[in-house]
């Protein structure tokens, strides 16, 4: 049994919608990005966690050993027992495991980039906002026509350009079909984007 993360779940109105996994920011905890996921798509369940990870108090979903340098013997770990729990977790709440999408922000966004590169077939798709590169693969993972939106911002002063760019390649590289939508932001999101967003969500998943 993989050790529990605290989590809520929010269920959907439509058994076809996709579920949402939903991973905060630092600081961050499961209540955060449920509203961003209802208001992208109001039928979908959401499974929204809390990082098991803390930093001077901070939930995170992995230890990092300074600002953009990740732990990534901590990272491996963490990523496994993210896609372990998902999968506890669709028969505990009974939604289709082959249909989850991660909405990712920051440090949620990028254990998501790293559940992607790490385990194929984990998710049909993903919405990342301010990625980037976890690490570099050996090998580019097989993600054949995977729906991914990184979102990110020009004056972001935690994330640098290139190592978005760089994520964006791999994951191109991998066969997903990736949209890049730069934002003339820092590391906060807009009203703007998000509804770039949402649209993206409608066209990609029609709901």
């Amino acid at each position: 049994m993989t050790p529990e993360f605290t989590h809520r779940f929010v269920p959907g109105a439509m058994a076809s919608a996709p579920t949402i996994l939903s991973l905060h920011g630092t600081g961050g905890d499961e209540h955060d990005l449920v509203p961003l996921a209802r208001m992208i798509d109001g039928d979908s369940a959401i499974l929204s966690l809390r990082g098991r990870v803390l930093e001077n108090g901070k939930p995170r979903f992995f230890r990092r050993l300074s600002e953009g340098v990740f732990d990534q013997d901590d990272l491996r770990a963490q990523t496994l027992a993210l896609g372990q729990f998902v999968n506890e977790a669709a028969a505990r709440y009974h939604f289709d495991r082959s249909r989850v999408v991660v909405l990712g922000y920051s440090n949620g966004a990028n254990i998501a980039a790293s559940l992607l590169l790490t385990e194929r077939d984990a998710l049909a798709g993903a919405i990342l906002l301010r990625p980037m590169v976890p690490f570099e693969p050996a090998a580019p993972p097989a993600l054949t026509g995977i729906p991914i939106l990184i979102s990110a911002g020009r004056k972001d002063p935690i994330v640098p350009t290139p190592r978005t760019e760089r994520l964006a390649d791999l994951l191109h590289q991998s066969g997903a079909t990736v949209s890049v939508l730069w934002q003339e932001t820092g590391h906060a999101l807009s009203p703007l984007e998000l509804e770039q967003v949402t649209d993206w969500w409608r066209q990609t998943f029609g709901t």
